[in-house]
């Protein structure tokens, strides 16, 4: 007899209960904070020394409510879910990815694998440069299907951007959005220690890259030994349908297709130029999928018909990204986050140096559980963890690492993470086989972070 495991809306449900449960039973906490500039940005930091207690508010018939705030709060990504996959869709009925990928796919003939390190490199450089991560999610609607039609699954479709951009995001050199706000607040030079987080980051990429091939090169033999085997089925027989068939090139399909390279061109440049964002990105590719369509001969219905569709499809996604957001304002409105917050950071106080920076790596590791948006646990926690650095004796280019490696790989796979539940929801792959696939590559994350921080100790890395 086997057991059942809870869908994700059960499990993201039971932690907002949980997260309930915790305002019963954790004492209130807060922080003063106060806005703050860090470069050209105005952050908002938590007040050195300001925590106190205060009476917390136990949460009860909210457990019903916060979903709904959840959407509120993450109402930029959700809608940018249903644009992304209305959009998606409209692309998919031109013909135009089908008949690419079986162009590709012939030109790869027995050389599957170089699609992976050529893909996975280019997303994770993102995601260590600029810090790509929500402009990731788009593109598993692109590389499911290709991962599909040569041979993998849906975990090696996701892998080649999702898990690609966040390691690089995790791994970072220059990331804007977590490095550089961590450096500002702690201090140091913007940038600063880039040689040394450029190996890291070559390392934890490579790592990846061989981690994803030997399991595709797996699944490739032995379809069967996939987690998403069954549910991958329907989509893999098309794929495959479409592999064995001559899906003639026309030049409306090659022109859609120049209209998805624009768009993905455009992403790029609006992201690191103009600092576009999810509502430009949205209009971006909302704007791809009408130009696609109209490239195609379809008509005006046949447009608005297919966008309505994809969007419907995006439903299963959006409702666990709102629920995911009601985790984080149970949290807040039981004034408890500041609490966690408090007893994590007083872990590492009294250490030896070594033990210091680890138990900081661990405290923002288990943090991120509770913020997963990295620029604002940068905003909150280093007023705390740079002075905890001196005290420590260790230099704040290493609480910084801490910081960086904490946020980041875990992202990956918890729940309230609201790119990581929306990526999957796009992929229809469930949370709880994603997370027993994808556990032990955390495992292997942990302990290359926990020896990263290593050499930063010994030589007081400035």
């Amino acid at each position: 007899m086997t057991t059942k495991i809870p869908s994700a809306y059960v499990i993201v449900f039971a932690l907002v209960v949980l997260a309930a449960v915790l305002t019963w039973i954790l004492p209130g906490g807060s922080y003063k904070r106060e806005k703050r500039l860090v470069g050209s940005v105005q952050r908002q930091v938590l007040v050195e020394g300001s925590y106190e207690e205060v009476p917390n508010k136990p949460q009860g018939f909210e457990v019903f409510s916060a979903p709904l705030s959840g959407f509120v709060r993450l109402a930029e990504i959700i809608a940018f879910i249903f644009m992304v996959g209305g959009a998606f869709f409209i692309l998919n009925e031109t013909g135009a990815i089908a008949a690419g990928i079986a162009w590709l796919v012939h030109r790869l003939e027995g050389r599957e694998l170089l699609i992976i390190p050529i893909v996975m490199t280019f997303f994770s450089a993102f995601g260590a440069a600029f810090g790509m991560c929500e402009e990731a999610i788009p593109f598993v609607m692109i590389f499911v299907p290709l991962a599909l039609a040569l041979g993998y699954d849906s975990i090696v479709g996701i892998s080649l951007s999702f898990v690609a951009a966040g390691v690089g995001f995790a791994a970072a050199f220059l990331n804007p959005f977590t490095l550089q706000i961590a450096q500002g607040i702690a201090g140091l030079e913007p940038v600063s220690g880039w040689g040394y987080r450029l190996i890291l980051w070559a390392a934890a990429t490579a790592m990846t890259i061989v981690w994803v091939m030997l399991y595709a090169r797996r699944i490739q033999k032995h379809p069967e030994k996939s987690p998403m085997y069954e549910l991958d089925r329907a989509r893999r027989e098309e794929a495959l349908s479409a592999r064995s068939k001559d899906v003639p090139f026309t030049w409306r399909h090659g022109a859609c297709l120049g209209v998805l390279g624009a768009s993905v061109a455009g992403t790029v440049v609006g992201v690191v130029v103009f600092e576009w964002f999810i509502l430009e990105l949205g209009g971006l590719f909302l704007a791809m999928g009408l130009l696609a369509g109209a490239l195609s001969g379809m008509g005006p219905n046949a447009i608005a018909k297919a966008f309505v569709d994809g969007a419907k499809d995006m439903c299963g996604a959006a409702i666990i990204v709102g629920f995911a957001g009601g985790i984080i304002t149970v949290l807040e409105n039981g004034q408890i986050l500041d609490t966690v917050l408090h007893a994590l950071a007083s872990l590492t106080s009294g250490m030896p140096r070594l033990l210091a920076a680890d138990a900081m790596y661990v405290a923002q590791m288990c943090l991120n559980f509770f913020i997963p948006s990295g620029s604002t646990k940068a905003a909150l926690t280093m007023p705390i963890f740079a002075p905890l650095a001196d005290l420590s004796g260790i230099t704040r280019q290493t609480a910084v690492l801490a910081y960086q490696l904490g946020d980041g790989f875990t992202n990956l796979i918890i729940p309230t993470s609201g790119v990581t539940m929306a990526t999957l929801g796009m992929a229809k792959i469930p949370f709880e086989k994603w997370f027993r696939f994808h556990l032990p590559m955390q495992i292997a994350f942990f302990f290359f972070s926990l020896l990263a921080l290593v050499y930063p100790v010994v030589v007081g890395w400035e």
